[in-house]
């Protein structure tokens, strides 16, 4: 089963900016579209982002637009999310998740467990 990892997170003012990772283990990311997600205590999971196999298919959610990139290394077999610009609204835990297939989807099979991004001064 795919097993996801992400790295990353942690403390930056608001302004500053971070770069978050996803990894897979025993299993390549190559075969999956991968989201990234956010989740905000009190606050519903939302989709930040997303990336094809392919890299051509991508979405962003509009608070997130002009100051997130995501972007994947075949290479290293990573998924990559650049946070700039960061506000206090992009804190929360950030999770990297698969669906069964090579384009973005509504759902989403595989998760990893998260990381902590905390936005303050």
């Amino acid at each position: 089963q795919l097993q996801l990892v992400e790295s990353g997170g942690g403390l930056v003012q608001p302004g500053g900016s971070l770069r978050l990772s996803c990894a897979a283990s025993e299993f390549t990311l190559a075969y999956y579209a991968i989201g990234w997600f956010r989740q905000a205590p009190g606050s519903e999971r939302e989709r930040v982002s997303c990336i094809s196999t392919s890299g051509v298919g991508i979405n962003y959610a509009d608070s997130v637009k002009g100051r997130f990139t995501i972007s994947r290394d075949n290479h290293t077999d990573t998924v990559y999310l650049q946070m700039n610009s960061l506000e206090r609204g992009d804190a929360g835990i950030y999770y990297c998740a698969a669906p069964r297939a090579k384009d973005c989807s509504d759902t989403y099979y595989y998760w990893g467990q998260g990381t902590q991004v905390t936005v303050s001064s």
